[in-house]
């Protein structure tokens, strides 16, 4: 009699910003890490490091609460990264497990926001599959090139200013926010809309 083998152990807990910053620049298609306060949440299987779950915790745009009835800053994070390599995991049950490590860790966040960039294919398959709410297209972003590379308006301006700099616009991106808690729930879902799906997928069910 064979027994079918066992999967590996996972295990997410907190990790250094250089650990994190090696699996961005390793296994995340931008190779970028994102700017601004951060919360770094790393990622083993079998006791082997295998990438990491980034959450920004600053007080940009994409964290202002204001237009979900929440405080301007502190009660709303973004999944800004999920830099993982070859692992056998769901992406969206480490997602959902690092959702939990961030609440218990600040109680005052409510609302948590990602996007998926259709530019790079992505649709938000992995917040599809943890019922996020899909609430539409972001607007389309500029970028400036400043240094040698292209940055979002903040931090050209805040290098000097993005007057006169060589510019390109990005295409919108899908939007998808997870509420913590019932009531934010309750106030968010009206928003939900079916989710994208991708071009190949909508042409075979056309």
């Amino acid at each position: 009699m064979s027994s079918c083998p066992s999967k590996p152990t996972l295990k997410l807990d907190w990790c250094t910003y250089e650990a994190a910053k090696y699996a961005v620049e390793h296994w995340h298609y931008s190779r970028r890490m994102p700017a601004g306060r951060n919360v770094y949440i790393g990622v083993w299987e079998a006791g082997v490091f295998i990438g990491c779950v980034l959450f920004g915790m600053g007080s940009g745009n994409s964290t202002n609460g204001e237009a979900y009835g929440l405080a301007r800053t502190h009660e709303m994070a973004e999944l800004t990264r999920v830099a993982l390599r070859r692992h056998d995991a769901p992406v969206s049950r480490i997602v959902a497990i690092a959702l939990r490590m961030l609440k218990r860790q600040s109680p005052g966040i409510r609302l948590v926001i990602s996007m998926a960039d259709p530019a790079q294919g992505h649709v938000g398959a992995i917040y599809q599959a943890g019922n996020w709410v899909y609430t539409g297209e972001t607007k389309p972003d500029v970028l400036y090139f400043s240094r040698g590379e292209w940055v979002h308006h903040r931090t050209a301006t805040r290098r000097g200013s993005a007057k006169g700099l060589p510019s390109r616009r990005l295409p919108p991106k899908h939007r998808y926010l997870m509420p913590l808690d019932a009531a934010m729930r309750k106030r968010i879902e009206p928003l939900r809309r079916p989710y994208p799906k991708r071009a190949g997928k909508a042409a075979r069910a056309a």
